[in-house]
């Protein structure tokens, strides 16, 4: 049986970025990985992703990033992932090339990589007409980083376990500043730092109504809103990098400033475009840092389209 390619190649397919709102690190499995909760919101930064046909059936990237092989690519182990699966059903799919623009700062905790390879297994599903369901396809994403799910999930959620037990969440409209300090930061050894809190107490959920819009808004009682919990990963972030501390310190004199994921970047939330620009616009140039003015969204901009 064999996948023929669908309509559609020319088109350009968005790998938008997240925000951390909260994330607190509640314990740890048997097997090292961290149990984690976290508030997960998209934003309208976004990576671009272009797919080309091939007839030697090869998966391929039109250009590597910078030191990043191309069999550690994420986008690449994505594609190989979605088209074994389609052989291991008798399916074959055409090759392809994968053409990514990255506007996504990498190693700044905004999921960029996770974000591209969710992208791509949403893309090639339909262009090769593969017909997977969006659970298989997180089941397929899991194994590719404890974010892909969420980003094949369509919309903003409240995360659990290793990021892979997913609450939706309606979210009001904001505008956020994203401080993006010159560092990229390793997530892996700051979940391996000793001193990282590993105990924060789990949030109960259950109690909230319909998709949980209120456990955010605060109006289910205790005053939560915006200012609700912290990033357990931050300290671990700050004590080895002290740009991440000053971003922080800075934009704190202006709003509510978290990191987001485990960092580099840090932002803070504003009810309007005009009031987060005003803060960007005192941004001081020796702080050697960029500064992104960026919009929630309600949903994936591909399921949105």
């Amino acid at each position: 049986m064999s996948a023929q390619p669908a309509g559609g190649w020319a088109q350009t397919w968005p790998a938008p970025a997240k925000l951390n709102l909260f994330l607190h690190v509640v314990g740890r499995r048997a097997d090292g990985y961290h149990l984690l909760q976290s508030a997960l919101r998209l934003i309208d930064l976004a990576d671009s992703l272009r797919f080309s046909a091939r007839a030697d059936g090869r998966i391929a990237l039109a250009a590597l990033l910078e030191g990043v092989s191309e069999e550690r690519d994420l986008c690449v182990r994505a594609a190989t992932l979605l088209r074994d699966s389609a052989a291991a059903r008798g399916v074959q799919t055409c090759g392809v090339t994968i053409s990514l623009e990255k506007r996504i700062p990498m190693g700044g905790g905004l999921g960029g990589g996770s974000s591209d390879a969710a992208t791509v297994l949403l893309a090639l599903n339909r262009l090769w007409q593969l017909g997977m369901s969006r659970s298989e396809l997180q089941g397929l994403g899991l194994s590719l980083g404890a974010d892909v799910p969420f980003f094949l999930c369509g919309g903003n959620a409240f995360a659990e376990g290793v990021g892979e037990v997913l609450t939706p969440l309606e979210l009001p409209p904001a505008w956020y500043l994203v401080l993006v300090p010159p560092v990229a930061v390793p997530t892996v050894a700051v979940f391996a730092a000793p001193e990282l809190t590993r105990n924060t107490k789990s949030v109960k959920i259950s109690s909230f109504s319909g998709t949980a819009s209120d456990f955010l808004s605060g109006s289910a009682g205790g005053g939560l809103g915006v200012d609700f919990g912290h990033n357990d990963l931050q300290p671990v972030v700050c004590a080895r990098y002290a740009q991440v501390a000053r971003a922080l310190g800075w934009l704190g004199a202006y709003a509510r400033a978290r990191m987001s994921g485990s960092g580099a970047c840090v932002f803070a939330q504003f009810d309007d475009h005009g009031d987060a620009a005003a803060v960007l616009a005192r941004l001081p140039a020796d702080m050697d840092m960029r500064g992104l003015v960026v919009r929630g969204l309600a949903r994936h901009p591909v399921d949105a389209g």
